[in-house]
């Protein structure tokens, strides 16, 4: 049975309210109070209602017959606001008045409002509550006093549930429309692009954020956006949320930008709650982060300056290849510039550059194709060339150095010559290491600069030239590892008085060096290497740090002492830093420094004279004293000395050795010996393999002997005591 035949009035009421839209409810509302009006007995029907927070409804209606209330145009009914209603909305009863006179005494105020408005008669329905709304309905009459029945009360009673109702969906509805606007603002408003993929991965309500920086639009396919290759990444990580596997999944993918442009996209997907199927997406443009790790990328890979592949890349594809085993035939080659440090010098830092650039730009149109170049630093290129045996590389050499020769570089109106050395080394069978392969071509590079510049070499393990360069190579790999780790041992080699008495001992410090594989390795090969790779001042700052850290924990020993012989090497003396190294720690050294002497080769004195002085002027005012050690061995040594006030002079082992037997030798150390007489400084001799040669020094009048004869080196830790020991007795003096 339909519900117009349950009730006319209650039909009415539900045809009101079906299919209307939210925003008139406040017109349905006055349209079923008419209704009311004119299918009860009264003059009019209003509604009373608790407090709400929902915007645009004001569930505060009335109705009343025409001529009733002036214009006809009443729809609020304050009774509300006043304060016996007010309980009554907050204490639910019913309010049933026949005659308002008989209103209680606290409803005065309301009282007179409805005499204002002739109601006679007043019903106020128990209030009625759906969710948040809560509405009592209630009824007047102006004509004349009445009793309300029962029947009229059920009657409105009905019709209070349905209104009741009828407000809180559409308060429902309304917030839920509320709740969606905000939402939406929200996430128009998100500082991130935002969107959601639908079942069919086309992208729908895109953020303003998504729709002013995203090469993407509303309704268009994801999948379409990206290149045909990224395509799976995309869909595996769309799958991987939807199957539920991740609750959250992201992927970074390229996408075409404005004019073509790549712009790199991280997109993260994850599931809504009312809608598996449908994917939220954050997306997040990374393209200065692609930009700056291609940029990295390209800085660890390529030299800036010339754009070539730089070390660390050219040996990355050189150990990529020599693991591979290759059978083809490879070589190596070094190439470095000839005097390249005097065009920086005359014409600039600039002018260097620029010819380091034409050069790169050379080198890569004279070798084959296929074959990298790459700039390993400095003046210093490498090239790499495959399917190459020794025939074809010294064609290739020979054209690269034919042409830069000829090649004329000219800044600032001034001609500058360019030439290259270079060396080749072809790759051996069962070479895994690039860094053997790398020193071979090296050492045959060094060996044609040598050879007079302007030149290439093939590296060969038979030449000793070449394996005494490879060697010093190796050796300085040694030095660097021992310099870093400790490892370098200080040994000691007596060195005899000859002429005179004395307690202590007077010793020279010597440097040993033990590889891995307990073997020693010669300071006749390292020392070299120290110096030719630039090295050696580092070697010496070692060596006075150490030994004053073992003099200041042998304090007693060391007092016992009469001297300490080190070595300086003359690449130390042209470093300033390591000469302000040197003033600094001998200074807070006081009660050590007194016993040291400092030797510098006669060459090292010779050629750099201007910073020998500077040593004596370091030294003398703390005490120190200084050997000019290999003297003879130059043509200019006795002009030099008068420029040098030295306190030792030792003289070099090819006078020594053969002094039993040759006149000449013989000759010359007496001649220095008279020359120390006359100078005030004393005489060593080195390479005293006899005490023969001890006896004939003594009778030449030299003051010191050294050599294997009187004691070979022992480690600096081995000496207990500093108390001299007579050589032989023969040789002591009275």
């Amino acid at each position: 049975m339909s519900l117009p035949e349950l009730n006319p009035l209650h039909a009415a009421l539900a045809g009101i309210f079906t299919d209307v839209p939210l925003v008139t409810l406040e017109q349905n509302v006055d349209r079923a109070l008419q209704t009311m009006t004119a299918k009860l007995d009264c003059d009019g029907v209003f509604v009373l209602s608790a407090a709400t927070r929902q915007p645009g409804v004001t569930p505060r209606n009335i109705y009343l017959k025409p001529g009733n209330v002036p214009n006809n145009q009443v729809r609020h009914w304050p009774l509300a606001r006043m304060p016996y209603f007010r309980r009554l909305m907050r204490q639910p009863r019913l309010l049933n008045v026949p005659d308002i006179a008989r209103l209680p005494s606290e409803a005065a105020q309301e009282k007179r409002f409805l005499r204002e408005w002739r109601v006679k008669s007043l019903l106020v329905l128990t209030p009625v509550h759906f969710g948040e709304t809560q509405i009592a309905l209630g009824a007047v009459n102006c004509e004349r006093a009445r009793d309300w029945s029962q029947a009229f009360m059920d009657e409105l009673g009905i019709a209070a549930t349905l209104i009741c109702a009828v407000m809180e969906l559409t308060r429902i509805a309304q917030a839920l429309t509320v709740s969606e606007r905000r939402y939406q603002e929200l996430f128009n408003q998100l500082p991130l692009a935002c969107g959601l993929v639908d079942r069919r991965n086309r992208v729908k309500l895109l953020n303003s954020i998504a729709r002013q920086n995203l090469p993407v639009s509303d309704g268009q396919d994801l999948l379409a956006l990206v290149r045909p290759e990224e395509e799976a990444m995309l869909q595996d990580t769309l799958q991987v949320v939807r199957d539920g596997v991740l609750s959250q999944a992201w992927c970074e993918i390229s996408m075409k930008g404005p004019l073509l442009n790549q712009q790199w996209i991280k997109l993260s997907f994850s599931t809504m709650s009312d809608d598996p199927g449908t994917l939220l997406m954050l997306a997040e443009d990374v393209s200065e982060r692609h930009r700056l790790a291609d940029e990295l990328s390209f800085h660890a890979n390529y030299d800036a300056l010339t754009g070539l592949p730089n070390r660390s890349h050219f040996e990355a594809v050189l150990d990529k290849l020599l693991q591979q085993l290759p059978e083809e035939p490879i070589c190596v080659a070094f190439l470095d510039l000839d005097q390249f440090q005097v065009i920086n010098n005359v014409s600039g830092h600039q002018a260097g550059d620029k010819l380091l650039c034409q050069v790169a730009l050379r080198l890569k149109q004279l070798v084959r194709k296929g074959d990298t170049v790459a700039r390993l630093g400095g003046d210093e290129f490498a090239i790499l060339m495959h399917y190459c045996n020794e025939d074809t590389a010294r064609v290739i050499a020979q054209r690269i150095c034919t042409q830069l020769f000829e090649h004329e570089f000219y800044w600032e109106q001034r001609r500058h010559n360019v030439s290259v050395s270079m060396g080749v080394a072809p790759l051996d069978a069962g070479v895994t290491d690039i860094y053997v392969l790398m020193s071979r071509a090296d050492a045959a590079c060094r060996l044609a600069k040598e050879q007079g510049r302007n030149g290439w070499h093939i590296y060969c393990a038979t030449d000793p030239k070449m394996n005494r360069l490879y060697s010093e190579m190796t050796a300085s790999v040694d030095i660097i590892d021992a310099l870093s780790q400790n490892q370098f041992q200080l040994h000691y080699q007596l060195i005899e008085p000859l002429l005179n008495k004395q307690a202590g001992i007077h010793m020279e410090i010597l440097l040993r060096l033990e590889r891995p594989d307990g073997k020693m390795l010669s300071p006749g090969l390292f020392l070299p290497a120290a110096e030719r790779y630039s090295l050696a001042s580092r070697v010496d700052r070692w060596v006075i740090d150490n030994l004053l850290r073992w003099g200041g924990s042998h304090l007693a020993l060391w007092q016992d002492l009469d001297m300490v012989s080190v070595n300086l090497s003359a690449n130390s003396l042209g470093d300033h830093e390591f000469m302000e190294w040197l003033e600094i720690r001998l200074m807070a050294e006081p009660e050590l420094v007194s016993k040291l002497c400092f030797e510098i080769t006669e060459t090292a004195a010779v050629s750099q004279l201007e910073q020998a002085q500077a040593l004596i002027e370091l030294l003398q005012p703390l005490g120190c004293k200084l050997a000019l050690d290999d003297f003879g061995s130059g043509f200019s040594s006795f002009a030099y000395l008068k420029l040098l006030d030295v306190d030792f002079v030792k003289i070099d082992g090819q006078f020594v050795v053969n002094l039993c037997d040759n006149k000449s030798d013989q000759a010359i150390v007496n001649a220095i010996c008279q020359l120390g007489r006359d100078m005030d400084f004393d005489v060593i001799a080195e390479f005293v393999e006899s005490v023969d040669i001890g006896k004939r020094l003594r009778e030449l009048g030299v003051d010191y002997a050294q050599g294997y004869a009187i004691g070979k080196p022992e480690p600096l830790d081995n000496l207990s005591s500093g108390k001299r020991v007579p050589w032989l007795r023969d040789l002591a003096t009275d």
